[in-house]
């Protein structure tokens, strides 16, 4: 039974037993009746007061609890001229006012901290109780290179690549770094704030790519500035004292004049392979920022097939086009782009090891992808790691620099690419011409 309720019956009650009185006494004594009719009315209207005045704070306090129930912070009350009752709006409407500016710092807060995560150039990936994903920022996904619909609600040990295996067992409050497809650097920390009095998981991934290549690129050139200085200088002299040595050829008797003049040939030819491998690694440190204008791949490639034609005729490797219908426009640096997909595409020639081997191009508009594949040997795991790194090589008289030369120039205009072996272990290089933002 609710107060109201209960006072109601009271009232009644007690103005029952008033009437029963007055009509006892409307018996005895009409004088008394009229005084006890009196006293009735004037005991309805107290009460009436009575019931307005206990019950209008009651009234009050529900609409202000359906109001807050409801999160309505717009809703205030207006003083009546009753000291209690205008004590407790004031209250009310004070603890509204404060209610509300919370409410929309809160709000504030929670639209800058997503706009400013959204916004982000680190990845962050927000995880649930059972560590499976439960919202991803653009950062993030260019990093995994997979669409948000294709990730929520996945296991972080479900994460695409090297990425699941790295992040599986990561502790909290800890960071570790890797590489990605040899060349992409990320280091990754996971960390978790409270909610509601929960605790939240995230992984905060940081792409370190672009200062570590800086670094390496600083250092070796150095490296080789000191080694051009020192190699130019040696094998000058010694071409100078060569060819001063050419001269006593026909002063040594016939018979000996054939191996002395090979043995002249033999380093000379040697001093000039010196000197071209210091060219090559010199060219690597002084590439030029790219000039950018509107290119089509599609020709780009055809004008180094009918380079490498004859090459592949000879060797019976077929070269198979699957070319998008319309051409594959995109902004780039046509020389620099010529010397890495003519890199791109010797390396795929060196790879095939037998004949009737296929070497394939193919190209989609969107978004505006290039893959070459090649069926040759594939590429060993224990080389995978170190495919883009700088002077490593496992070939015989390979030097290390074609890969290293090919990632620069596909770093420097912005392009994502991979060298991985797909799932028929083919080696397939990729190259993604969307631009990414830094």
């Amino acid at each position: 039974m609710s107060l109201r309720t209960k006072f109601i019956f009271f009232a009644v009650l007690v103005h029952a037993l008033l009437g029963v009185m007055a009509y006892f006494l409307l018996l005895q004594n009409k004088l008394l009746f009229l005084v006890m009719e009196l006293v009735i009315l004037a005991s309805i209207f107290v009460t009436a007061q009575l019931y307005h005045a206990f019950f209008q704070p009651l009234k009050l306090i529900l609409a202000g609890i359906e109001s807050i129930r409801d999160k309505d912070f717009s809703t205030k009350f207006t003083a009546v001229g009753q000291r209690e009752l205008d004590e407790l709006v004031n209250v009310y409407n004070r603890m509204i006012d404060q209610l509300r500016h919370e409410r929309v710092a809160q709000a504030e807060k929670h639209f800058l901290l997503e706009k400013l995560i959204q916004a982000s150039p680190a990845g962050i990936i927000l995880l649930g109780f059972d560590n499976q994903v439960e919202s991803i920022n653009p950062a993030a996904e260019r990093f995994l290179n997979m669409q948000p619909e294709e990730l929520l609600g996945r296991h972080v040990s479900q994460l695409p690549g090297a990425w699941g295996a790295k992040l599986k067992d990561l502790p909290n409050g800890q960071s570790t770094t890797f590489r990605i497809q040899g060349t992409w650097i990320y280091r990754c920390h996971r960390a978790h704030f409270l909610d509601r009095g929960f605790q939240h998981y995230f992984i905060l991934i940081e792409e370190l790519t672009e200062a570590i290549l800086q670094n390496e690129r600083q250092a070796y050139e150095k490296v080789i500035r000191v080694m051009s200085h020192e190699v130019n200088n040696t094998t000058g002299a010694i071409n100078s004292i060569l060819g001063s040595l050419g001269f006593y050829t026909s002063q040594l008797e016939a018979e000996h004049q054939p191996d002395f003049a090979h043995v002249l040939q033999v380093a000379t030819e040697r001093n000039a392979n010196l000197s071209r491998f210091m060219s090559n690694f010199a060219e690597v440190v002084r590439l030029p920022k790219p000039l950018k204008e509107p290119t089509d791949v599609h020709e780009l490639l055809k004008s180094l097939h009918r380079l490498l034609q004859p090459e592949l005729e000879r060797r019976h490797i077929a070269f198979i086009w699957q070319l998008a219908a319309q051409p594959l426009l995109v902004p780039l640096d046509g020389q620099q782009m010529e010397q890495a997909l003519l890199n791109i595409l010797k390396n795929a020639l060196e790879a095939i090891d037998k004949p009737n081997s296929q070497i394939t191009v193919r190209t989609q508009l969107h978004p505006p992808l290039l893959t070459i594949t090649d069926n040759g040997a594939g590429i060993p795991e224990q080389v995978r790691p170190h495919l883009f790194t700088p002077f490593y090589t496992t070939k015989k008289n390979g030097q290390g620099i074609g890969l290293t030369m090919i990632r620069d120039i596909l770093v420097n205009h912005g392009f994502t690419f991979s060298l991985t072996c797909d799932e028929t272990g083919h080696t397939c290089f990729k190259i993604n011409f969307l631009t990414q933002d830094k």
